[in-house]
């Protein structure tokens, strides 16, 4: 691959840094309005996708794309012209006594590289708050969702172009091992690469880039029912969490249970068998949902700290609160975890003790996601320490630098 691609984005990053805001949000409603005026387009690219992929596959859902599901692209897009600026924010001003004044202001990465699978939706998100926060972009998705990322990537050029941009602002790499290599290794090219998708390929680009990384996307998430936890609540919130989109990281993968509450096991999980979901019980919970709860397994070791992407999640019985927390963090991917408890002690506990990203409290797990925290948009969850963590969103795009002002302050 070409280094001039890497030169290319270069020079457009440097370009982006001298337009206005209102000139970048007027290029995000632009495009949202052509994304909504070429729907029909874009589906007939995703559809060939879909075509090469198992409806078996937990990845056909995050590949699929729908007319609601590019609407909501759209309408993200909005939401995110509709913030105010990441950049030239100070965070902090000081002035010396020799009369030197020091600001801390926030700027533009450069460069972002994002590697993600199967997940088209990826590529306009990406670009809509990487453009916002003044980065260019390279984008390497994968062969499963080629043609519609090249649909999707030639729409946001084309739209560059038309509103006076750089169309290197981003730009789609190939679908091949070499492209994702030749990113790893492109120091002083690429600022920060962030990887989304399943914990292989997030080990796999910490492992081996030679560029700084945020470890993004893989989610093990527990709900842990709690002898004081309300049934109605933790009914609905372990429904929530598991059915209303399996395939994303949020989705519940282990139901944890005091020992206290196995005999309401039954009425939580009931709601769960309309939607086909099959549970892999340890030996205690499969008694108590024995002839009660039709696809019904023994589950495996293998079976908890498994990111499932599917219709299927595993019961872990405890004793206690203590035997919860040790569960949860020996299995945990530090993601989101929720506690159903009306006992506030347990809950200042549980959130005190977790180690995850996200921690909630008589709140479902689904709620881990940028829009839903108010960020228009999100680049994706981080589940390391460093810089960022959660939902990625726009200050999170940015870094910063020290602007010294004086009248001639020397030092010898």
């Amino acid at each position: 691959m070409s280094n001039e691609i890497y030169k290319s984005a270069r020079t457009a990053a440097r370009k982006l840094n001298r337009i206005s805001a209102e000139k970048i949000n007027a290029l995000l409603m632009n495009l949202a309005d052509a994304v909504e005026a070429n729907i029909e387009k874009i589906l007939e690219a995703n559809a060939l996708d879909l075509q090469r992929m198992s409806q078996d596959d937990p990845k056909y859902d995050r590949l699929k794309l729908t007319d609601g599901r590019l609407r909501d692209i759209a309408s993200d897009m909005r939401s995110v012209a509709s913030l105010p600026s990441p950049l030239n924010v100070t965070l902090s001003s000081v002035t010396r006594p020799n009369g030197m004044v020091i600001n801390k202001v926030t700027v533009p990465f450069g460069v972002i590289g994002v590697i993600y699978e199967a997940r088209p939706n990826v590529t306009f998100d990406v670009f809509s708050l990487c453009v916002k926060a003044g980065s260019a972009c390279l984008l390497k998705g994968g062969s499963d969702a080629c043609d519609t990322n090249e649909c999707a990537a030639a729409l946001i050029r084309r739209v560059l172009v038309e509103q006076g941009f750089d169309e290197n602002t981003v730009t789609l790499l190939p679908a091949s091992r070499e492209a994702t290599a030749e990113m790893l290794a492109a120091v002083g090219e690429v600022d920060l690469i962030i990887p989304r998708g399943s914990k292989q390929l997030i080990n796999f680009v910490r492992d081996n880039s030679r560029v700084p990384v945020i470890e993004t996307g893989a989610g093990v998430c527990h709900t842990y029912v709690h002898q004081s936890g309300l049934i109605d609540h933790a009914r609905e919130i372990v429904l929530n969490a598991k059915t209303r989109r399996v395939s994303v990281c949020n989705s519940l993968d282990t139901l944890i249970i005091d020992r206290s509450r196995l005999s309401d096991l039954e009425q939580i999980c009931t709601p769960l068998a309309e939607k086909a979901v099959t549970i892999y019980a340890d030996d205690e919970a499969y008694l108590a949902l024995e002839g009660k709860y039709e696809k019904l397994e023994r589950a495996t070791a293998d079976d908890f700290g498994r990111e499932w992407l599917d219709y299927k999640m595993s019961v872990k019985t405890v004793a206690d609160i203590d035997e919860a927390i040790e569960f949860v963090e020996n299995h945990t991917s530090r993601h989101s975890e929720s506690i159903v408890a009306q006992d506030e002690e347990a809950i200042n506990r549980f959130c005190c003790d977790v180690d995850a990203a996200c921690v909630y409290a008589n709140v479902s797990t689904a709620f881990t996601d940028g829009g839903q925290f108010g960020f228009g948009a999100e680049i994706g969850i981080s589940t390391q320490k460093l810089h960022a963590r959660g939902p990625m969103a726009l200050p999170e795009i940015t870094t910063y630098k020290y602007i010294i002002k004086g009248n001639g302050q020397t030092r010898w």
